[in-house]
């Protein structure tokens, strides 16, 4: 099987099995993205070489805390009560943790584990919030199922402008590959994707949409290139090669898990 065929079906196996997650139930929307959640905390833990096991216990605990609510069927309007005393305790236990560990650098070592927690859990706990910000605060899948679709069609084609009519380069000093034709093509994208999902999708009215696409378009940027520079001071070109011919999960979330906590804010505020 030729690497063209593997990244082919791979991709589709991902895609399949991400937008059944999400339209089946909101049990398997949690469950996926929570395993989702533990595998590009494994990737990033290995990228900034870290190895403890603290971060997944405060991961699955932030989580659950997180998303108690949503599953119990009660509004998830304490969801910053709750994931305020998750991270209190994240704070004491591992001060508490670091003070009996013996580990030289321990400033650098505390230093990965709350970037891990930042960068990934934090992230993740809001990606799962987004369906459930709603006036009825019930789980409405194709909210977090527009993300995504908004995701893809400013991802394709920033890459296929940016291959095809690319000269300026964004910020070669991070990401050689990305260049500005690719940013404006993913951004006019993602707002003409937003417009066509509006009609479908009426849990969010247009401007709604549309603001949501302005800020994947933005911020899902910026975060592929933070992704990029972590890998580059790694020296590695994949988080992982867990889907073959795409690299890791890492690599295919980079965008949401930096967008998202945005569009929870603005979901929120609206």
């Amino acid at each position: 099987m030729s690497n063209f065929t593997k990244r082919i079906l791979s991709g589709i196996i991902y895609v399949v099995v991400l937008v059944f997650s999400i339209s089946y139930s909101k049990i398997s929307f949690l469950t996926t993205f929570f395993v989702l959640m533990m595998l590009c905390l494994y990737e990033f833990s290995k990228m900034i070489s870290l190895k403890s096991f603290f971060p997944y216990i405060i991961g699955f605990l932030a989580y659950l805390f997180g998303n108690i609510l949503n599953v119990e069927d009660v509004p998830s309007k304490l969801i910053f009560e709750y994931v305020g005393v998750t991270l209190f305790l994240t704070i004491f236990c591992s001060f508490a943790w670091i003070l009996l560990a013996k580990k030289d650098e321990i400033v650098s070592h505390l230093g990965k584990i709350y970037l891990s927690l930042i960068y990934i859990v934090v992230p993740f706990i809001l990606i799962a919030q987004i369906p459930f910000l709603n006036t009825d605060f019930q789980y409405a899948s194709t909210t977090i199922l527009g993300v995504f679709l908004i995701i893809w069609s400013s991802d394709s084609f920033a890459y296929l402008i940016g291959k095809n009519f690319g000269k300026r380069k964004l910020l070669q000093r991070i990401s050689p590959n990305k260049t500005i034709a690719g940013f404006i093509g993913g951004f006019i994208a993602s707002v003409i994707a937003s417009i066509i999902i509006a009609n479908s999708f009426t849990v969010l009215s247009l401007t709604q949409w549309i603001v949501i696409s302005v800020l994947i378009s933005i911020f899902g940027v910026l975060g592929d290139l933070i992704e990029s520079m972590f890998k580059r001071q790694a020296g590695i070109k994949d988080s992982s090669n867990l889907i073959p011919g795409h690299g890791g999960f890492l690599d295919r979330f980079d965008s949401v898990i930096f967008a998202a906590p945005f569009i929870f804010i603005y979901l929120q505020i609206v």
